[in-house]
């Protein structure tokens, strides 16, 4: 990625109950996007509902009350074309639900821990869609 030109700048939704990945990741991106951050799927899932639109989201996939699947679910309700933006951070331990979820998303995913280039790329991937 050494020497690659940026994406355009986009708005970038990230969303993760853990303050510490959410500041990592803003961290990270604002250099090249507007972030924008929720700790809670529900509250990232209002924002769509409010109209708000974003060029990539970054969601993790397990949160408690509502989780990564849920929000995407009910954003393909409100917002389909939103779909094609959607990256999930994973941990690594998927139910059988995650599994087959992520499975009809090929390279939909980011596994934490993730390096810097890595996040960088992908976002760079689903902006520029």
């Amino acid at each position: 990625m050494e020497g690659e030109l940026p994406a355009r700048r986009g708005s970038v939704l990230v969303v993760d109950d853990e303050p510490l990945v959410l500041k990592v990741v803003a961290a990270l991106l604002r250099e090249e996007h507007d972030v924008s951050l929720e700790p809670s799927a529900r509250a990232a899932l209002e924002r769509f509902q409010r109209g708000e639109r974003f060029d990539a989201v970054l969601c993790d996939l397990t949160m408690p009350e509502m989780g990564g699947i849920e929000l995407y679910e009910g954003v393909c309700q409100i917002a389909p074309e939103q779909l094609r933006k959607f990256l999930f951070l994973t941990g690594g331990a998927f139910t059988a639900r995650a599994r087959a979820f992520l499975d009809d998303l090929p390279g939909a995913t980011v596994e934490k821990p993730f390096d810097r280039l890595t996040l960088l790329g992908r976002v760079r991937s689903v902006v520029n869609r």
